[in-house]
């Protein structure tokens, strides 16, 4: 199927949205916030705080209890925006980041970031054409994983764009040679943008349903939990005529925003210029007295916690694994999250 080359939107003023609920993302949802409105001041566009509702697909009520956490969201300038989970919910939670697109303002351009995210600057400096959507790719080869008797790289990801009858030649990157894994796209779904979250969402949901419900036999040995969002992310991106280099590297993931997924690594690996926004904009005391009420933050940024696990590490020689990080933390005893 030919791309079409897609009409340029650029705007700096968009919306954001990130997925906020009762628990650990709520109190992320406050801290992203408040880097926002202390990093990016003039931003015009809206926040989002979009709060999945009770329902069959949860055991329990997934909204943020009233009270000075949802309080300091809205004093923070955030709209808490609800939406219904058809298809995903509680047995699959990044499904929240598909099914919300849908409760979003329709023909708006959008961002959505993780809520474990830190705004570093303001967002509208970043070069956005949304009419050319990308994602984040601050990600490792964590999918596939190849097994020794087992289809390779290039007939799993072939798989996957025959099934949405997408051109797979013309979405490889000839930099890296066949068979290793940066050759084929593949994002971290900590941010992603484009023109209208309808159209986006409308994609998403289409191709991940099909994917869960009946995966490429190329995918036999695979597992789609959890990373389903990220092997059908780089199909809706090219489908919709992005690509994986529409932004000039180092701002998203970098100098404007920082996605830390959790504090410990954040103080384990970030530069000196992240932990000291952390620690400026959680330290006045509307925002100390509620994000105190989740341990993990008051732990590792209000009880010195963190600087315990940024003396474990030397952030010129960091290991090149994730998982090795974890485990020295782990070790340490000063894991959270």
């Amino acid at each position: 199927m030919a791309r079409r080359k897609p009409k340029s939107v650029k705007s700096d003023a968009f919306n954001i949205a990130i997925v906020g609920q009762a628990g650990r993302l709520g109190y992320e949802a406050l801290l992203f916030a408040a880097s926002l409105r202390a990093n990016a001041p003039d931003f015009k566009g809206q926040l989002y705080v979009m709060e999945p509702q009770p329902g069959p697909k949860w055991s329990h009520d997934p909204r943020i209890a009233p009270g000075e956490l949802r309080n300091a969201l809205a004093e923070m300038g955030a709209e808490i925006v609800p939406f219904e989970s058809v298809h995903f919910g509680q047995s699959y939670p990044y499904g929240n980041k598909i099914e919300m697109l849908s409760a979003l303002p329709k023909g708006e351009p959008f961002v959505f970031f993780d809520t474990d995210t830190l705004i570093l600057n303001d967002p509208a400096e970043v070069p956005f054409d949304f009419a050319v959507p990308s994602a984040s790719l601050r990600r490792e080869a964590t999918w596939p994983q190849i097994e020794l008797y087992g289809p390779g790289y290039g007939e799993i990801w072939k798989s996957l764009y025959d099934r949405f009858e997408l051109d797979f030649e013309g979405a490889l990157d000839p930099a890296w040679p066949d068979e290793y894994w940066q050759r084929y796209p593949y994002y971290n779904a900590g941010y992603f943008y484009y023109r209208c979250p309808h159209e986006f969402g409308e994609r998403f949901l289409d191709y991940a349903l099909s994917v869960r419900n009946d995966p490429p036999p190329a995918l036999v040995c695979q597992a789609l939990e959890p990373w389903l969002d990220q092997i059908v992310l780089p199909l809706v991106i090219h489908g919709l005529g992005g690509r994986k280099d529409a932004l000039p590297a180092g701002l998203l993931d970098g100098d404007v925003t920082c996605h830390y997924r959790v504090l410990p690594l954040l103080y384990a690996r970030e530069a000196d210029a992240v932990v000291t926004a952390l620690e400026e904009v959680s330290a006045p005391n509307k925002i100390k007295k509620v994000l105190k009420g989740y341990d993990p933050f008051k732990r590792m940024i209000y009880q010195g916690r963190g600087q315990k696990v940024r003396a474990l590490f030397d952030r010129d020689a960091l290991p090149r694994k994730e998982q090795a990080l974890r485990n020295k933390i782990k070790n340490a005893g000063f894991w959270m999250r």
